[in-house]
């Protein structure tokens, strides 16, 4: 857990569960990232600073926490490859090399690309590198609800990490903030909050799984897969888009999710998908503010049960998940 009052024993877990603080005054910590050194990135949103925090004797709780870059334009984003911490900062893409082993006199960012669009609705990003080894990057729709004409916006891109290549994977993704590849076969999954003002229930924020490059998700046209837009969707088909494979509920904002490879928790978790579900903004009635599971099965089914919840009591909230991060013991 990253920074937060503790409150830790209002969380309730499954039984056999137990919580603990990883590290404290990581300011409006976002997306996280790790290092086989034992060092754990941590993004920001409105603090505009990405931090370091390692954790040499892998004892579950950092041994500091440094701020390794400052002033950038919301860095939510951090993924490591290869010795090199990227960072994705609104229309830019920038990395640390050989982060790992210059924390304390870090060095000067290095833009691998400067031309994603420059909106901030929607325009903080998280990014991870794939199996294929490119960045994926998610553009979020530059609104609530519209239809841009630029095509990358509501996508899923990659490119290589040089920053040539860039391609859409993903179309028709009003905002994905997080998503990871499927241990089973390498395809992506991914989380998207659905839109804002149909309602206090509807539409669903989905889970979705890629199968080929290039599949539609329905944005703005179709919502939770089986709803048309009242404006975008006149004329159009439900059938025409992939569906999502869980709708988590209206206004639950699903932020990074991953699959569990380790082998600490019951067998029952292993492949599992992990959910940090941020919590509504404008729900009379708050709902979300805790991590889920969604257990894929062989057939394509899913089934879901809430993880941990607690952060929210009545309809005042101490904290709001935003990523899970699986470390190499096994704990999240």
């Amino acid at each position: 857990m990253l920074g937060g009052p503790r409150k830790l024993d209002s969380i309730k877990l499954p039984p056999g569960f137990s919580i603990s603080v990883f590290a404290e005054n990581v300011t409006t910590a976002r997306a996280m990232a790790y290092s086989p050194e034992g060092i754990v990135y941590a993004g920001s949103n409105d603090a505009g600073e990405v931090y370091a925090m390692p954790d040499k004797n892998h004892d579950g709780v950092a041994d500091t926490v440094i701020t390794i870059l400052k002033g950038l334009k919301m860095p939510v984003g951090v993924a490591w490859h290869k010795g090199d911490l990227y960072i994705s900062a609104i229309s830019r893409i920038l990395a640390l090399r050989d982060i790992d082993h210059h924390l304390s006199e870090p060095p000067a960012p290095e833009t691998v690309y400067d031309k994603l669009p420059v909106e901030t609705h929607h325009g903080w990003k998280f990014i991870a590198f794939g199996p294929d080894g490119k960045l994926y990057i998610p553009v979020g729709a530059p609104c609530n609800i519209c239809l841009s004409e630029n095509p990358l916006f509501a996508s899923i891109a990659r490119m290589d990490p040089d920053g040539s290549g860039l391609e859409i994977v993903a179309n028709g993704v009003r905002n994905s903030v997080g998503f990871d590849w499927d241990p089973r076969d390498s395809s992506l999954w991914f989380t998207e909050n659905g839109r804002d003002w149909m309602g206090e229930d509807m539409p669903s924020c989905e889970l979705n799984h890629l199968t080929s490059v290039g599949q539609h998700f329905g944005f703005p046209f179709c919502h939770q897969g089986d709803t048309l837009d009242g404006e975008f969707g006149i004329g159009k088909n439900c059938g025409d888009y992939v569906p999502p494979v869980v709708k988590l509920g209206a206004h639950m904002a699903p932020l990074g999710m991953r699959f569990y490879k380790g082998s600490m928790f019951p067998a029952k978790y292993n492949g599992a998908i992990f959910i940090a579900e941020h919590g509504s903004w404008n729900r009379s009635k708050p709902a979300g503010y805790r991590v889920s599971v969604v257990f894929p099965e062989p057939n394509g089914s899913t089934t879901e049960e809430i993880f941990a919840e607690g952060w929210l009591t009545g309809t005042s909230a101490w904290g709001r998940p935003v990523d899970v991060l699986e470390l190499p013991d096994g704990s999240l």
